[in-house]
């Protein structure tokens, strides 16, 4: 038995590290994520704005990424500091396949962050009716109310989003 003691990271080589782990998963490297994660890194942790590892794949689109994140335990329902959570991310951004992605992975249709904004109200405000389509489909509630009050028709005109306003309108009425 040696007695050498392991060796560990000081205060800037850790947090050089951990920029570099938040950095790998902003540019998507799935392999990379996968190995740190096989090798006990934890699998929700979160940057100094909150982000976790999954917000930041997510937000940038890497669907193989989110993957490895999701099979390893990644828990998409953790908000970062601005009240999001990936789900309303790759509605803003729209991103169906990354949304298809999360819900086949359990992520709840209607997930909202403190404000109260799900999914389906982003694509609603920014006029993404492919996403309008698969969430309502999915079973998304058109009339929730985010914390302000305002359900999706409310989110839609206020942004004067025309199509996904009309199609809700539609539903409405």
């Amino acid at each position: 038995m040696s007695d050498q003691q392991p060796a560990t990271m000081n205060d800037d080589e850790a947090a050089a590290f951990a920029d570099e782990v938040f950095d790998r998963a902003r540019r998507g490297d799935a392999d990379m994520l996968g190995r740190l994660l096989d090798s006990g890194l934890p699998v929700n942790l979160r940057n100094h704005k909150g982000d976790t590892l999954l917000m930041l794949a997510s937000y940038h689109g890497h669907h193989q990424a989110v993957r490895v994140l999701l099979e390893h335990g990644a828990d998409p329902l953790i908000a970062n500091d601005n009240g999001q959570l990936p789900i309303a991310g790759a509605a803003f951004k729209g991103d169906l396949p990354m949304i298809e992605l999360l819900i086949e992975h359990g992520v709840p249709v209607d997930a909202a962050a403190a404000d109260g904004r799900t999914a389906l109200m982003l694509a609603a405000m920014f006029n993404r009716s492919e996403i309008l389509e698969f969430l309502l489909a999915k079973g998304a509630d058109p009339v929730r109310q985010d914390v302000r009050g305002a359900n999706a028709l409310a989110a839609a005109q206020t942004m004067g989003a025309a199509d996904t306003a009309a199609r809700l309108q539609a539903l409405a009425g």
